[in-house]
């Protein structure tokens, strides 16, 4: 494709963000530009002193039907999809009075925006953009003559690239905004099926699209021979993706990947219900922990793994404050996000440069809908967001003897952590902190075995006398399929166990139980994470 463009000499206007639009549009009139528009912004336009041509006069159609009806016209079409190099095309426009437009400046009726306020059905769909789309591809197609701007962060951009080319916009520019103006239009689109699939209840429609928008381009990903990038989806979820950061270099693929992991721990503790504290090292949690004081439980999950918890991600449930702080800068930690931080808390931070420091409005909802996604060669699996909890209420106890209201509360904690430990999870818990966690094993047992070396090394360390494991329940994400997982917590020192029963040797497992001491209760829930 050659680059046949002229210089803008006529440019359509029509948008629901206003932001920057009338310093750009008074930019374009400095050049020389005339200025279509429509609606409220054609008003805005006029009301800046600038002079505006209606859509409605170029058309010869007033605006009807409440706006719907506008722009979809072959005056406005024919001027952005005409072929100005081919003589068919430039004769039938001089035939139909039909005018060039040589920039297209559309953004869309705010779809996504409608919907996360939780607008009801029919004001969703008063949203869905019609004529702005259709524009929108159609200018992009021609974009051998025809530029479009679909983000007003382009804005600047445009008028650079017009001074630098005598007034028109270059191929390679061209280019790049066609690109993100099918990409704006494929995210529309996306969101517009994607609302309307949940509308109607349909949790498998046949075609399914996800879209996000650049936040970062990243130095690489998991490894440095990857490249990477980091896309926001625009919900306004707390965690990473909306998170403030205040201070740091700039957060990496994996920094990224397990802030959001400990973030999503982490809020499994309501913070009504006191401090709470999960660190992170390679997406598995290394130590939570509740206590009295955030630095009570920063500390009880530093001791449950205090070397993996070196250079990990700290999440907390509360806002930072100066004495957690102070104390998590006693070793290297990467990351630490919390729901805000106190002047002193930020003043501690100051002084490690190299530490992020990212907080947030507030804790995700962890029992919130939504949908996870994961490729897969040729294809993608989708699932709702294991929004899973259990209240004390539906434990079914299937041992002899009953679990202490300790017990139970230690173990309500433990199935919160293991729901965020790799499969096959086992996590072992005493005084409301976790003194053992195993991941991420082929096998049960090596995951019940893992965690119990892992609480008697920092047995060693903490200069105790017995593991920590002793006296603490467990808790495995699913079944044991055969007593000798169960059989082993037990050996560690473990006094009661909580898993999602539902094996055909739940019997023997309950046998098993009952003849070690053990307190057992069934979830009839499963939280397994690959």
């Amino acid at each position: 494709m050659t680059d046949a463009a002229t210089p803008i000499r006529r440019a359509l206007i029509s948008v629901s963000d206003k932001t920057g639009l009338v310093a750009f549009a008074a930019g374009l009139a400095e050049r020389g530009v005339e200025l279509l528009s429509t609606g409220g912004t054609a008003g805005l336009l006029r009301d800046a002193g600038l002079a505006v041509r209606d859509v409605a006069d170029l058309t010869g159609f007033p605006e009807m039907m409440d706006g719907r009806v506008k722009t979809l016209h072959p005056r406005v079409h024919g001027g952005l999809l005409a072929l100005r190099d081919n003589p068919e095309h430039v004769a039938a426009m001089e035939a139909h009075g039909i005018a060039p437009i040589d920039l297209l400046v559309v953004n869309l009726y705010p779809f996504e925006a409608t919907v996360a306020k939780g607008a009801d059905y029919d004001t969703c769909v008063e949203n869905i953009d019609i004529g702005g789309p259709a524009m929108i591809r159609a200018a992009a197609k021609n974009h051998g003559h025809v530029a479009v701007v679909v983000d007003p962060e382009d804005y600047a951009k445009v008028l650079g690239d017009m001074d630098q080319h005598g007034g028109k916009t270059c191929m390679k520019f061209r280019r790049k905004l066609a690109q993100r103006a099918y990409a704006r239009t494929a995210a529309y689109d996306a969101a517009v099926s994607n609302w309307l699939a949940g509308a109607i209840g349909d949790t498998a429609p046949r075609r399914r699209a996800f879209a996000g928008t650049l936040a970062q381009t990243l130095r690489y990903g998991e490894n440095p021979h990857q490249s990477a990038a980091f896309y926001v989806d625009g919900s306004d979820r707390a965690g990473v993706a909306t998170a403030m950061q205040h201070q740091g270099k700039e957060l990496s693929y994996n920094n990224i990947n397990d802030t959001d992991a400990a973030f999503e721990l982490v809020a499994e503790f309501d913070p009504a219900d006191g401090p709470a504290c999960a660190i992170i090292k390679h997406a598995n949690p290394c130590g939570v922990a509740r206590g009295a004081s955030l630095l009570d439980a920063y500390r009880a999950a530093y001791d449950c793994d205090r070397t993996s918890a070196f250079g990990g991600i700290v999440a907390l449930n509360r806002p930072l404050d100066t004495a957690t702080a102070e104390e998590i800068c006693q070793i290297f930690t990467e990351v630490v996000i919390a729901p805000g931080a106190d002047d002193g808390a930020m003043s501690v931070f100051a002084k490690k440069k190299n530490l992020r420091l990212l907080t947030t409005s507030g804790l995700p909802d962890p029992q919130a809908g939504g949908l996870a996604f994961r490729q897969v060669a040729g294809g993608f699996l989708v699932q709702d967001r294991d929004g899973g909890f259990i209240d004390e209420a539906a434990l079914n106890v299937v041992t002899r003897r009953a679990p202490t209201a300790a017990e139970i509360a230690d173990m309500l904690f433990a199935w919160k952590v293991a729901k965020h430990v790799k499969s096959n999870a086992i996590v072992y818990v005493k005084n409301g902190a976790t003194v053992g966690i195993g991941a991420g094993q082929m096998s049960r047992i090596d995951s019940t075995r893992i965690a119990a070396r892992k609480s008697a090394d920092m047995a060693e360390v903490l200069g105790l006398p017995v593991p920590t494991v002793k006296g603490s329940v467990v808790a495995s994400d699913a079944f044991f399929p055969f007593p000798d997982g169960l059989l082993a917590a037990a050996e560690a020192g473990a006094t009661a166990v909580i898993q999602p029963g539902g094996s055909m040797r739940d019997a023997e497992v309950i046998a098993a139980a009952d003849a070690a001491g053990l307190a057992m209760v069934f979830t009839g829930q499963r939280h397994f994470r690959h």
